[in-house]
C-alpha cells in the first residue's frame, strides 16, 4: 500500500526512531510506533514495528495481535517465533509448546528454527520441565563450532538450562563459550560467568560513584577536623572531671573517718554495762547483809522475850483486893 510522500516521511522517521530506541529505551520506541500505527496502520512494516515495541515493553497482547496483522499482510512466517514467545509472556507456554510442533516452523530458515527452538525450551521451564528443555536445545546447531548471528544466544540459553539443573560445572563451559561467540554483546554471559566464580564488578565509570567521591575530600576534611577538636574538648572534660572526683573525695574523708569514731563508742557501752552490772551486785550484796543483821537481831531478840515472859511468869500476881 502506498502512502502520499509527506505522510510515508513522517511514518518513516517515527520507524526510524522506533528501531534506534528499541534497546536502550524501549519505553519511547513504544511511543513512536504508536503514532506510527495511528498514521499507517494499514502497512506490514508498521504493525510489526508496533508488535516488536510492546514486545519489549512487556505488552505481550498488544504484540501479539500486531504480529497476527503483519502475518495475514504478508503471508510469511517468520514471526511465528516471537508470536510464541508471546504466548510464554501471557502465562500460556502449552501454547506455545503446541506452536513448536506447527508445520509453520518448517518454513522458517535455519536461524528461525534455532529462534523456535530457545521458545519451546522455555515453554518446558515454565512448565517445570527442567530436564526436557535441556534435552530440547541439544541439536546440531549447538554442536557447531561456526559462528553465526544466533550462536552466542544458543549456547547462553543451553548454559542457562544446565544451571537449572544443577549442572553448574558444565554450566560454567557453556557460559565461557557463548561469550566466546558474543561479539556484539547480546548477552550476559560475562557476568554470569564471574557470579559462579564469585567475582564482583564495579563500575568505575558510574556517575553517581563519580559524584560521591568529589565529595568524599570535602567530608573528610570536615570529619578530620572534628576529630582534631574532640580531643581537646575529651582532656578539659577529663581534667574537670578530675578535680570533681578529687573535691568529692576531699568531703567524703570524714564520713570514712566516722564509723571509726563510732566503734569506741559501740564498745564503750558494751564495756559499761558490765560495770552497771558490777554496781548493781555490791548494792545485792548489802541488801542480803541487812536482811542477815535483821535476822541475828530477831534471833537475839526471841530469847530475851521469853526470857521476860518466864521472868513475868514467876512473880506472883497482883490481888486487886490488896491494891
Amino acid at each position: 500500500m502506498s502512502l502520499p510522500k509527506t505522510l510515508a516521511e513522517d511514518v518513516a522517521r517515527n520507524l526510524v526512531m522506533v528501531a534506534k530506541l528499541l534497546d536502550d529505551e524501549p519505553e519511547q520506541a513504544y511511543q513512536y510506533a504508536r503514532v506510527a500505527l495511528r498514521l499507517a496502520s494499514r502497512v506490514a512494516a508498521v504493525r510489526e514495528a508496533a508488535g516488536f515495541a510492546s514486545y519489549a515493553v512487556g505488552k505481550y497482547s498488544e504484540a501479539l495481535a500486531e504480529f497476527r496483522a503483519a502475518r495475514r499482510m504478508t503471508g510469511n512466517s517468520d514471526l511465528w517465533p516471537v508470536m510464541a514467545d508471546c504466548e510464554r509472556g501471557m502465562g500460556r507456554p502449552e501454547r506455545a509448546l503446541a506452536m513448536a510442533g506447527e508445520p509453520e516452523v518448517q518454513k522458517l530458515d535455519r536461524a528461525g528454527q534455532v529462534e523456535m527452538r530457545m521458545v519451546a525450551a522455555g515453554a518446558r521451564r515454565d512448565m517445570g520441565q527442567a530436564d526436557a528443555a535441556v534435552v530440547t536445545l541439544q541439536s546440531p546447531e549447538l554442536a557447531s563450532h561456526s559462528i553465526q548471528p544466533w550462536t552466542a544466544r544458543l549456547r547462553y540459553a543451553y548454559a542457562d538450562a544446565l544451571l537449572a539443573v544443577g549442572r553448574e560445572d558444565e554450566a560454567r563451559e557453556w557460559f565461557a563459550k557463548a561469550l566466546e561467540a558474543d561479539q556484539g554483546g547480546t548477552t550476559d554471559a560475562s557476568d554470569r560467568l564471574a557470579e559462579l566464580d564469585g567475582v564482583e564488578f564495579v563500575d568505575a565509570l558510574d556517575p553517581e560513584q563519580e559524584a560521591d567521591d568529589a565529595l568524599k575530600p570535602v567530608e573528610e576534611s570536615t570529619v578530620e577536623e572534628s576529630k582534631a577538636d574532640e580531643p581537646k574538648v575529651e582532656e578539659a572534660e577529663v581534667e574537670e572531671a578530675e578535680v570533681e572526683i578529687e573535691e568529692v573525695e576531699a568531703d567524703e574523708e570524714p564520713e570514712t573517718v566516722e564509723p571509726e569514731t563510732v566503734e569506741p563508742e559501740a564498745v564503750e557501752s558494751e564495756i559499761a554495762e558490765p560495770e552497771d552490772a558490777e554496781d548493781a551486785e555490791p548494792e545485792l550484796v548489802e541488801d542480803e547483809v541487812r536482811d542477815d543483821d535483821a535476822e541475828d537481831a530477831a534471833e537475839d531478840a526471841a530469847p530475851t522475850a521469853e526470857a521476860r515472859s518466864e521472868d513475868r511468869a514467876g512473880l506472883p500476881e497482883k490481888d486487886g483486893d490488896e491494891s
